[in-house]
C-alpha cells in the first residue's frame, strides 16, 4: 500500500529521480514541493524528518529515506520493477551499480553540482568562473565516455531501460539547463527517453516553473 507515501522536494535533478521512479511504477504518493534554498528545509517539521535538511526525502509509512539513489533503490526493491529493468545476477547488478556510481560521482557530484555551487549559488559559495568552466569540461569529458557506450546500445545495461538510465537522464537534463552541448548519441538518447509518459508526468511535477516557461 502506498497511501501514506510522501515525496518531499522539487525543482532539482535529484528530487526529480524519486518522483520519476514513482511515476514509472504507478505509485500513489503525496508530493511536498519544497525547494532546496527557500528556507523550507530549515523548518522544525522538516528537520524532525530529515536532520540533513536536504531534498529529496521519502516517507513511506513508518520509514523515511534521504538521498536520491537510496530512495530509488528502496522503491524499486519494494514496489518494482514494473516495466523497468532490474538485474538479478551478480554481474548485471554490479554493472548497473558501476554506471550509477560513475554518473553520480563524476557527472552529478563532481561536475554539475560544483557548477551549481559556484554559478547559481555563488552568493553562498563564492563566484568562480574558472571553477565553473573547469567542471564543464570535466562533465563533457565523462559525458563523452557515456556517449561512446550509448552509440552502440539502446540503454546503459542489458539493452533495457532501468535505474541507471534514469540517473543519466536526470543529469542530461541538468547539463541542458547549463547549456552544455551533448554528444550526438546522447542527444538521440535524451530525445527517446523524454518521450516516456512517466518522464513527462514527473517533469511536470518536479519542474512546474520550467513547464510554464515552455522549457
Amino acid at each position: 500500500m502506498t497511501e501514506s507515501m510522501v515525496i518531499w522536494g522539487a525543482g532539482t535533478p535529484r528530487s526529480f529521480r524519486p518522483i520519476w521512479l514513482a511515476e514509472e511504477l504507478g505509485l500513489q504518493y503525496q508530493h511536498k514541493p519544497i525547494g532546496p534554498r527557500t528556507g523550507e528545509t530549515q523548518t522544525a517539521e522538516y528537520t524532525n524528518l530529515n536532520r540533513k535538511q536536504k531534498i529529496p526525502f521519502l516517507q513511506d509509512g513508518e520509514v523515511g529515506f534521504s538521498e536520491s539513489v537510496a530512495i530509488c533503490r528502496y522503491l524499486l526493491e519494494k514496489y518494482g520493477p514494473g516495466e523497468l529493468y532490474c538485474p538479478t545476477d551478480v554481474v548485471s547488478r554490479a554493472k548497473q551499480d558501476e554506471w550509477v556510481c560513475y554518473i553520480y560521482g563524476e557527472i552529478d557530484e563532481t561536475s554539475l553540482y560544483v557548477m551549481r555551487r559556484h554559478g547559481d549559488l555563488k552568493a553562498i559559495f563564492g563566484d568562480s568562473p574558472q571553477t565553473v568552466e573547469s567542471c564543464k569540461q570535466y562533465a563533457l569529458k565523462h559525458l563523452s565516455v557515456v556517449a561512446e557506450h550509448i552509440k552502440d546500445h539502446d540503454f546503459l545495461v542489458s539493452g533495457q531501460f532501468g535505474f541507471a538510465d534514469m540517473m543519466l537522464m536526470s543529469c542530461l537534463d541538468w547539463a541542458g539547463f547549463y547549456g552544455l552541448d551533448l554528444p550526438a548519441p546522447l542527444v538521440t538518447y535524451k530525445e527517446k527517453i523524454a518521450r516516456r509518459p512517466a518522464y513527462q508526468r514527473a517533469y511536470h511535477v518536479n519542474y512546474p516553473q520550467l513547464v510554464e516557461k515552455g522549457a
